[in-house]
């Protein structure tokens, strides 16, 4: 049977919302393993909008992080807060900015952050089922958040950046220095994270590190 592996979004595009070029290979690796996804996403505003022409935040304009999540996911996709644990073998993260501005906002407030509910609540869920959790790019900062406010301590990886590594450490977990190719592997708690555009200077070696992490899931789930 195949295993059904959950895939949370956070809007469409790098600066605002789930990080595209990662979404798309996660979903293509997952594929090729065999996988049934189930792509979910939070039902509520973006923190802001950017204008990826320019960098600059579009003033007045609004945009919902399910929506836009559907334009990655090239239709409908599940309302995160009614996905349920039984539902699934695995959950995955990816990056971008929307992961700490629309999942969380530790891109804001950092260790202090907040956690969108239903994220946290499936996050939490998939813990306590001891069921595998996938965290790319800046992600880590979610599973951190969802994990330590349980008392747990899990050990993640944002690539190298002392600043960011920092920031998690501080919410009450640790972290592994990794390369762009690297996996981090939390084999106590079942998560697995990999660095992606936190380093990555190229879309084949972000590709490298997410079908890695991919991999390293499905070893997981045998």
């Amino acid at each position: 049977m195949s295993k059904r592996i959950g895939v949370i979004l956070s809007g469409c595009g790098v600066y605002d919302g789930a990080e595209i070029h990662e979404s798309v290979i996660t979903l293509l690796a997952l594929d090729r393993a065999g996988a049934d996804v189930i792509i979910m996403a939070p039902d509520k505003d973006q923190m802001h909008v950017i204008n990826h022409q320019t960098g600059e935040v579009s003033e007045g304009e609004t945009r919902n992080v399910l929506i836009e999540s559907a334009r990655i996911a090239r239709g409908p996709v599940r309302n995160v807060a009614e996905v349920k644990v039984d539902e699934l073998d695995a959950l995955v993260l990816p990056g971008g900015f929307g992961a700490a501005k629309n999942l969380c906002d530790f891109a804001v407030k950092g260790a202090d952050c907040s956690i969108d509910g239903g994220v946290s609540n499936l996050i939490q869920a998939m813990h306590k089922a001891g069921k595998p959790i996938v965290a790319m790019c800046i992600a880590p900062a979610v599973a951190m958040k969802a994990l330590t406010n349980t008392g747990v301590k899990p050990t993640l990886t944002i690539g190298t950046d002392p600043d960011t590594a920092a920031g998690l450490e501080a919410m009450g977990g640790s972290h592994e220095n990794q390369d762009v190719r690297g996996v981090a592997i939390d084999e106590t708690n079942k998560i697995i994270s990999t660095p992606a555009y936190m380093l990555g200077q190229s879309i084949s070696e972000v590709a490298d590190g997410i079908e890695n992490a991919v991999n390293e899931l499905m070893k997981m789930l045998e």
